[in-house]
């Protein structure tokens, strides 16, 4: 029967019989649970009529607090986002331009935080931005100020903490590109009467894109949903989707309620992840 079906309808028959293992797989561990934790956000408060119910989300974006919660966690995924860009990307071309040992020093450099889980990173800066911690020190030591600086529980060390550990994911896949650039293009383009400014923006930008895009959607993905960092950087003044979860499940017990941020949280996400590859293929076309 096979052999008398069209080459077309064999090779996709052949192509759903290899994928589907994959597929149940996929299902089984993502799908069911996605749609679980949909249906138990519908679920109905207590003390309510039974059935399906929208009451968890219109409480999670109409009530300043928690609507603060999710502008807290796409602000600082929009700040760190921006931040490793900037940094990563001239860090990518300096790691890609480097030869033989530097190279090897420096994606050992960066290969290594990743070594460690983020609790010890972030415990880390709450380390050196305590008062009495290295940063204030070494102020104090230099006469730049008179007493100790608060640095620890700011939104500035939330987002200096959150940038440090999220910079590798931006780094690398920019990293990536960057090392199979031909750095002949930038030559060829002074070569055609363009100066460094042009050059860069007409044909290095373009075709590092995909790198940018791939980073951008990495940082952007992971910081909106952290956790760790902002707990022990900033604490319970600066609510974001995730501790609004983790407080929903493990203190208030209503997972009605935490179900639907974690599918505001996951929306937000995945929003973010369609938006990247849209523009890499925009930027691809």
């Amino acid at each position: 029967m096979i052999a008398l079906l069209p080459p077309i309808d064999r090779d996709r028959r052949v192509a759903l019989l290899l994928s589907g293992p994959a597929g149940l797989i996929l299902l089984a561990l993502f799908a069911l649970p996605l749609g679980l934790l949909f249906a138990v956000s519908l679920q109905a408060p207590p003390g309510t009529p039974p059935g399906p119910s929208l009451a968890a989300y219109e409480r999670l974006l109409t009530t300043p607090h928690h609507l603060g919660a999710v502008w807290n966690s796409v602000k600082l995924s929009l700040a760190v986002t921006v931040l490793t860009l900037l940094v990563g990307y001239p860090a990518s071309f300096a790691i890609a331009r480097a030869k033989g040992r530097w190279r090897s020093l420096m994606l050992g450099c960066l290969f290594l935080p990743l070594s460690a889980s983020v609790i010890v990173k972030a415990f880390a800066w709450t380390i050196l931005l305590r008062s009495s911690g290295i940063v204030n020190t070494v102020l104090l030591g230099l006469g730049i100020v008179d007493a100790p600086v608060r640095m620890i529980f700011t939104e500035t060390a939330l987002i200096v903490g959150a940038v440090n550990v999220f910079l590798p994911f931006m780094i690398l896949p920019v990293y990536a590109v960057v090392a199979q650039l031909d750095p002949r293009l930038s030559e060829a383009a002074a070569t055609l009467g363009a100066n460094p400014a042009a050059g860069f923006l007409k044909v290095t930008l373009p075709v590092t894109m995909p790198g940018i895009v791939a980073g951008v959607a990495l940082v952007s993905a992971l910081s909106v949903s952290a956790y760790v960092v902002p707990t022990l950087l900033i604490g319970e003044r600066y609510p974001t989707l995730a501790s609004t979860i983790a407080k929903a499940y493990l203190l208030t017990r209503e997972p009605a309620f935490g179900a639907a941020a974690g599918v505001v949280l996951l929306v937000i996400a995945v929003a973010i992840v369609v938006l990247s590859s849209r523009l890499a293929r925009e930027g691809r076309a």
